[in-house]
């Protein structure tokens, strides 16, 4: 397998925010936890002594919830570890059809490198993979995109629940069996496919299935896996989601601040913070739907001011109340949910990607205020995978990964057709330019000297005429384009492989087709890629 690392800015439509952190600018890692020069560097752990916080009360509690829920014997070493003093690093995602997109395993395979970088440094870590079972957008995890031959086929599970319900606990029925029947038949037979089919059952969770398919593919790796949506976590919990009540008007004014601060700076905070806005979702108690809980503003009546979730208020001690006997009915935010998840897991370093590391901009306040320390954020790898197939054609064409993501189907179809016209043709066409620019440049310094309106209005005449000579070059290359039909359809596996409907590889093919196709042993593969690639994206020519 080959790797060649680009800079991070080759991807389009990054944030601003994101893309600024990662290169180091100061402006932007003022929002964030400081990363000492060296972080990367193979002794760069040694030289945090602080790195790891200091463990808390629950921890034995909280290591004996995390074996109940990993009990491969290839997890025991990480446990083991664990239980001896070694610190963890965090990644996550939401509970996605047969194992969701491709950049799920990314953040795996980082987490479990930087995890390996620290142990070796001799400062041992373990790699924790959250299950964001707690959102309730069911049409963001109901759907997998395979590619197969030359269209992509999007697999969706359609037994929607009746409510916003938590989707990790959302259970498969009948439906699900001609989805992993389709996925067979797209997939073929492989051993990725028989743990998909194996995981995804009528009458286990999204996310049981989801979890038991990612502990099946890093196996090797020894990554484990939690979800903390049970009453025992949430209970262990339960000061961050306390903190998030009894000071939320502090809380909110901070996140209030800090978005100011944002704009202020250039930079878009990446969740809006509204008037009535909490950190906190309530799960309603019969209809079981996560519904958002809004701060009312304090009244004659109720100068302590109210909570309201649907239909329902709540005094902030009656909220307290469901909290003590309750708490799984309480439920962080995106913005909360980090310092919920490292309170609980004493993080050394968290990984996300470039949402998540904008959010945590926002989310440092939160935990200044409530865990008087603030988790560093690293992103994860990016990367996009060339199959040989796709890679032949790009070699064909002389095209990089940088090309591809700049054109569309069709204008790549464009570029390969003005590659391809014959050397006559392209040599008419050159000396054609060359004459028209070298008549043009001396006219218009001409017109320019004797008036700079006329000069201005010969430049406009002269760019409508530049026009003329560039649609020349378009002429030629759509009857290239016609004559060699093989192009355009080129142009359109690329960019379906590569770069399809203009999104990123990674957010859209489902992560299962490369396992099927490349073997679990890719999981080692992309960790290896993840520790050599660290701020940039990657080309793996599979």
């Amino acid at each position: 397998m080959n790797a060649e690392c680009h800079p991070i800015s080759v991807v389009p439509g990054l944030h601003r925010l994101f893309l600024e952190y990662c290169s180091g600018a100061a402006a932007a890692r003022a929002f964030y936890a400081p990363l000492p020069p060296g972080t990367d560097a193979p002794g760069g752990w040694q030289a945090r002594p602080d790195l790891t916080p200091q463990r808390p009360a629950h921890w034995p509690e909280l290591l004996g919830l995390l074996a109940g829920q990993n009990t491969e014997s290839t997890q025991a070493a990480a446990l083991e570890a664990l239980g001896g003093g070694a610190g963890v690093l965090v990644t996550g995602q939401q509970v996605g059809l047969f194992g969701g997109p491709l950049f799920t395993p990314f953040k795996a395979a980082t987490a479990l490198a930087r995890a390996r970088q620290a142990t070796a440094a001799g400062r041992p870590h373990a790699a924790v993979f959250w299950l964001a079972t707690e959102d309730h957008d069911f049409a963001e995890i109901n759907h997998v995109v395979f590619p197969a031959r030359r269209e992509l086929r999007r697999l969706e599970y359609s037994a929607a629940p009746e409510a916003a319900r938590p989707v990790g606990g959302l259970v498969l029925d009948d439906s699900i069996k001609p989805l992993v029947d389709q996925a067979y038949e797209l997939l073929g037979a492989s051993e990725a496919m028989e743990a998909l089919a194996a995981a995804y059952q009528p009458g286990r969770t999204f996310a049981q299935a989801f979890a038991e398919f990612y502990s099946r593919a890093f196996a090797a790796q020894g990554l484990l896996v939690l979800d903390a949506g049970s009453r025992a976590f949430h209970r262990i919990g339960s000061p961050v989601l306390c903190a998030a009540v009894e000071r939320a008007d502090e809380l909110h004014a901070a996140l209030v601040e800090r978005n100011q601060s944002l704009d202020a700076a250039g930079y878009h905070a990446q969740v809006a913070v509204g008037e009535q806005s909490s950190l906190l979702f309530l799960i309603d108690q019969s209809s079981g739907a996560r519904l958002a809980l809004k701060r009312l503003a304090p009244s004659a009546a109720e100068p302590a001011g109210l909570w309201q979730a649907g239909r329902h208020s709540f005094s902030t001690a009656e909220l307290l109340d469901i909290l003590d006997a309750e708490p799984e009915r309480i439920s962080p935010s995106a913005l909360l949910r980090p310092v919920f998840q490292d309170f609980l897991l004493s993080t050394s370093e968290i990984i996300g990607g470039p949402a998540e590391i904008a959010y945590f901009a926002q989310s440092s306040v939160l935990y200044e205020r409530i865990l008087g320390r603030v988790t560093p954020a690293l992103p994860r790898f990016s990367a996009t995978l060339i199959e040989p197939a796709i890679g032949d054609l790009l070699r064909q064409h002389n095209l990089t990964l940088e090309q591809v993501f700049a054109e569309s189907p069709a204008s790549l179809g464009q570029l390969l057709a003005a590659r391809s016209i014959p050397a006559a043709g392209k040599r008419n066409l050159a000396a054609a330019e060359l004459a028209l620019n070298a008549e043009l440049i001396p006219l218009l310094d001409w017109m320019h000297s004797l008036d700079e309106g006329l000069g201005r209005s010969g430049e406009t005449a002269a760019g409508k005429i530049r026009y003329q000579m560039s649609r020349l070059r378009t002429l030629a290359a759509n009857f290239q384009l016609q004559r060699e039909d093989s192009l355009a359809r080129h142009a359109e596996s690329i960019s379906q492989a590569l770069y399809p409907g203009g999104v990123l590889q990674e957010r859209l093919h489902g992560a299962a087709y490369y396992f099927a196709r490349y073997g679990f042993g890719l999981a080692e593969e992309l960790t290896a890629q993840a520790a050599n690639c660290r701020s940039g994206h990657a080309a793996i020519w599979l």
